[in-house]
This record gives structure tokens, sequence and C-alpha cells, in this order.
């Protein structure tokens, strides 16, 4: 049944709705107020002219000392120097990348107790060594620079329909012994959550420990503004993630888009589907919604746990939080029998690691033969546009799956701006016809394979709070790439068409909004 057509959902949507345009109303306020005390001080404008150009010119030069990409650098100095005023406000309001000291300080007080727990097994590490040195070299520096050691003895199981994770989601839900973790960056109040919910409601009461952890921009269309209260009732704790509220909050920019259920340590899901009814085809907004997921099961779950730890005790300064991890990280023996190697990780605003952009950009590189990517949105930096192109000029075949119809339009324009300059360079794109292809996949030589949160656009590589696996010589290996295989064969190839079909008008049109692209 449609949520549209329920009263739970008409009156969630209703909610979001009314707290969305009262939060924008505020802000809106709040900045007529500040434009009202520039004109109050009207006879100072010069001064006051001089000083925010002063400051801008200084927030420049620090922009571009920055440890950052020329693409993301770039766009906001020509906007400080061509508006001052719009600029700076710009910058200070979605530019800064939850750099508050306070917000900081959690993080890296968490990691602290959190990371040193996760122990690299040199074994592990040798082994791989020896089969595949370049899948080796990404795993040295998952474990060195984002802290996520490689583990083996480990089962995945891939689902190339969000449908069907979901349906082993309950399963395993439904077998939870001791404790049942859930972060997602939408939730519906709808059909496939209250699946879901039901299930959390009986096992809390067998004595499970639930902890339900959603972000708050995510799902402001989908959630009523009592859902957190209704859960904690049934004995599910919930925690929100940076609410939506009026007021000039510099890690606003900054979401949760991490997908993760851990259950009991053991089994942990992961992908790119949100829990709401739009991602398991209940609703049909775009088309047919192309998802998908993975299930991992052994010690490398031991990685999804903590990193949902990190989210549910850094969130609130006030919150009481946990004073010891030892009873959820927990050390499981895994099967024997498992193939490959499983490396979970995770990524954060927080520093100067662009961890999973470090990841794609080390699939094109370390490939031989071809590196297949998926993403809904393609919005990426130069230093990926010429890790991809040079791959492709390696000989490598570099192949690309965009949406055929778009959640948002002007985004899917932004992606399309992408295309001219990879496919000159011998990378081949996709658009997936039956409808809104959401998958964040890649697949490299049948050797290895990715599969998380992480969009290949500024928003993931930048901005949100993401999570992702690197699977090693696994058979889940071939069944990803079997299904990009089938994706393609359903898709439109456009290589042709964006190498020279494009009017003057739309080039023109294209590179206005790549210079916006990293703004958005």
């Amino acid at each position: 049944m449609d949520i549209h057509g329920t009263v739970e959902g008409s009156t969630s949507v209703r909610n979001g709705v009314k707290r969305m345009v009262f939060v924008v109303l505020s802000i809106l306020l709040e900045v007529g107020l500040i434009l009202m005390l520039v004109f109050h001080f009207s006879e100072y404008a010069t001064w006051i002219t001089i000083l925010i150009r002063i400051f801008g010119m200084a927030l420049v030069v620090l922009i571009y000392g920055e440890h950052k990409t020329a693409s993301i650098k770039m766009p906001w100095i020509m906007m400080i120097m061509a508006t001052p005023i719009l600029g700076v406000a710009l910058y200070l309001l979605i530019g800064l990348n939850g750099s508050t000291w306070r917000m900081r300080r959690r993080y890296e007080e968490i990691d602290r107790r959190l990371l040193p727990e996760l122990k690299a097994d040199p074994g592990t590490e040798k082994s791989l060594q020896d089969t595949d040195l370049t899948g080796a070299n990404l795993s040295t520096y998952l474990k060195n620079h984002a802290g996520y050691p490689l583990y083996r003895n480990t089962e995945v199981t891939y689902y190339p329909e969000a449908s069907e994770g979901l349906e082993a989601q309950l399963e395993d839900l439904s077998r939870a012994k001791k404790f049942i973790f859930m972060e997602y960056h939408a939730i519906e109040d709808a059909e496939s959550f209250h699946r879901i919910e039901k299930v959390l409601v009986r096992k809390v009461k067998e004595g499970v420990e639930v902890r339900l952890f959603y972000d708050d921009m995510g799902s402001i269309w989908f959630i009523n503004t009592d859902f957190v209260k209704r859960m904690e009732s049934k004995g599910i704790r919930c925690r929100v993630f940076n609410p939506f509220a009026p007021g000039l909050n510099i890690f606003l920019n900054n979401r949760d888009h991490r997908k993760i259920t851990v259950i009991d340590g053991k089994i942990g899901f992961t992908g790119g589907y949100n829990i709401a009814n739009e991602y398991f085809n209940l609703t049909h907004p775009y088309g047919y919604w192309k998802d998908t997921g993975i299930r991992i099961e052994g010690p490398a779950v031991k990685s999804m746990t903590a990193t949902f730890l990190e989210m549910w005790n850094a969130v609130k300064e006030n919150d009481k939080d946990d004073k010891s991890f030892e009873k959820y990280l927990i050390d499981v023996k895994g099967s024997g029998n498992a193939k490959g190697f499983v490396q979970p990780y995770a990524d954060r605003p927080m520093d100067d690691e662009h961890v999973g952009e470090d990841v794609y950009i080390s699939i094109a590189e370390g490939a031989k033969k071809y590196a297949w990517y998926v993403t809904p949105y393609l919005i990426i930096t130069d230093e990926m546009t010429h890790a991809l192109g040079l791959a492709a000029k390696r000989g490598v075949d570099v192949r690309i799956i965009t949406p055929g119809i778009p959640d948002k339009k002007l985004i899917y324009s932004v992606t399309r701006s992408y295309y001219n300059g990879l496919v000159r360079n011998g990378v081949r794109i996709f658009e997936y016809t039956p409808g809104f292809c959401h998958c964040k996949m890649s697949v490299s030589d049948d050797v290895t394979a990715t599969c998380g949160s992480i969009n290949m656009d500024y928003r993931s590589l930048y901005h949100h709070f993401e999570n992702g696996c690197v699977i090693y010589q696994n058979d889940a290996v071939i069944r990803i790439r079997e299904d990009f295989e089938q994706m393609m064969s359903e898709s439109r190839e456009v290589t042709e068409q964006y190498l020279t079909g494009r009017s003057r008008f739309l080039r023109l049109g294209q590179l206005l909004l790549r210079l916006a692209a990293p703004l958005m």
C-alpha cells in the first residue's frame, strides 16, 4: 500500500513539510534581521563593506591553503571574490565541514576509544599480499588511514535487489539473542519499517537490546515528530543525528548517510538502501528503483559494530553514552570455509582523509582489465576524473552506470555535465532505463568489489558520514559483476552522444553547473 494513501503516511509527510517550512522561514527571518542591522548602520556602510572584503580576502587565503582538491576550493574562492557578502555567508553556513571544535573533540575522543579495539592480523594481511598486491595496498591504506583492518573467515552474501536484503534482515533480526543496532540515513514510518518494528518490539520483550539511529534531514519527509517517543515507549532506544532546526548551525551541512544493521556482533548488513517503501518498490516515484546490499557474517562485523557505536556515542554531548564497548565488540571465530577477504570501513567529514574517494580512485588505478562503477549521482573532482580517464587510456575497460530516470532533475543535469570529460578519455557511460538506480558499488577484474552507502558525488565524498565494504577474492565479487552485466543490458549507452552530440547551449549550461557543483 502506498504510504501517501495511509493516515500515518499523510501525517508524517505533512508534519515533515511543516517542520521544514518552519525551519526555512526561521532561517530566512534570521537573515532578514541581519540585513535590517546592516541597513540600520547604513551610515557606516562603507566601513562595513571594507571590513567584509578584508575578511573575505583573508578567508580566500585560508581556503587556498587548505589541504583540499582545487575542485572544491576554486568555486568558493570565485564566489567570495565576486560577491563577498553572499560568498562569506554561504561559506560559513555550508562550506565549513563540521569544523566546530566541540564536535571534532567528541569524535576524536570516541575514535580513540573505539578504533584501537579493531586489531589487525598480520597473517591475514600477508595472505592477501601473497595473492593480490594491488588489493593489499588498498587494504593497507584503509588500515593505516581509516583505522579499519582486513578480515578473513567472513561469509558474504550479495543481494541484487533491496527487497531480498530486507527479507534476509527480517529473518536474522528474528534470531537476535543479545543486541540489534540499526543506523540509516532515512527511515519511513510505513509498511517496510513496520515489518521491522514488529520484530524489534518482540525482541525487546525477549530481553534483546535494540538501538535505532537515523538522520533527521534524511527522514524529515517520512517521520512524525513523535517517532522517537513512540520507539522509546516500546523499549527501542532511539537517537537522531543532527536535528534540522533554526539557527546558524555550521554542522548542518554534514549528514549521516550510513546504512548499517548489526545483529549480536556476528551478522551485519549494508548497501545502498534505506528503510523506506520506495527502496523496495512498494511505491514507484521514479520508475523501477534499483538498489543492492550485502550481508556479512563473521569477524569482519566487528568493524561495522564500531562504526555504529562511533555515531551513537558522539552525536550529542549530554547523552548517556557507553562506558564500555567490551560486550559489543566481540571476537567471532567465523567460517573456515569462507573465501577471500572482507574489509568494512567508514568515512567521516571531521578529518582531511577522503576515504570514500580514495577507495574509488584506487580501484581505477589498480585495475588491469576492467573497473566498473554504479552511482545515482556523478559529481566528482578533477582528481577522480583524471584517475578514471587515465585507467581507460591504459586500456582498462572503465564503465559507469547512472540512473535513466532522476530523482532530482537539477542534480541529474550536473551528473550529465561530467560525461564529456570522461568519455573523451575512453570511459563508457550507461543510463539505467527502467528507472532510478540508487546502487553505490564498484567491481574490478573479478577480484575486488565495493558495496556501501558512498555515492560518487561531493556530498558523499566530502560532507557526509559514510560506510562501505571492500570484498577481495570472494564469490560475491562475481555475483556483483554479473549484476553489473544485467544492469548494463537494461541500460542505454550514451558514450557517443556525449562525445560529439551536445549543442553549444547545452555545453554552456553544463559548464555553469560544473562550476556550482561543489557548492551543492
